[in-house]
């Protein structure tokens, strides 16, 4: 069985590699590192199968990020640049506006009422859940399942020109999309 040394000298890289992906912070990834190789070092013994170490080091890696993630649930400032609300004059925003319904009303059922009473009405998850009969939890995936849809929809009936903040600059028809005739060009 390979020391905690030997175990850091092959897999240190590695495993940090793979923090960082999950991590936006290069410093808090290596915080989350040495988390990791403590953890190691204090289980090594109950690894059973030596030739399986890699799979249990990226095993001990992800939950490591995940408990970090659960414990430091911490509210972060905005960015500065962040609009405060839509772009009113942005001509792409009032085009798009003119295809939402439309493209909501192909939804399946399910997801369109969800996501009607969510995005469109602006009732609180707790009130969707209680209007659709379902739990909060479900209401929450209904909404979000929902929206990757109706993405998923947009993105095949448009293409998309996006500033550096993720507004839409400029959009244009794709041309063979089924979906061509729910927006207008311009």
């Amino acid at each position: 069985m390979e020391s905690t040394e030997q175990i850091w000298q092959a897999y240190h890289s590695h495993l940090l590699s793979f923090i960082r992906r999950r991590v936006n912070d290069a410093a808090l990834a290596e915080d989350i590192l040495q988390d990791v190789f403590v953890k190691i070092h204090c289980r090594l013994e109950t690894l059973q199968e030596a030739d399986r170490v890699q799979s249990w080091l990226y095993q001990i890696a992800r939950r490591t990020v995940i408990d970090h993630y659960r414990t430091h649930k911490t509210a972060e400032p905005l960015p500065e640049d962040l609009p405060r609300e839509l772009d009113a004059g942005n001509e792409a925003w009032r085009e798009l506006e003119k295809c939402v319904r439309p493209m909501i009303e192909l939804l399946p059922e399910s997801y369109r009422e969800a996501v009607l009473l969510s995005e469109i009405q602006g009732l609180p998850l707790k009130e969707v859940a209680d209007r659709l009969a379902l739990s909060l939890p479900g209401a929450k995936s209904r909404v979000q399942r929902g929206r990757t849809k109706l993405k998923e929809i947009f993105l095949e009936c448009c293409q998309f020109e996006f500033d550096r903040r993720g507004q839409p600059i400029d959009w244009s028809p794709r041309n063979g999309s089924i979906y061509k005739s729910q927006c207008k060009p311009r």
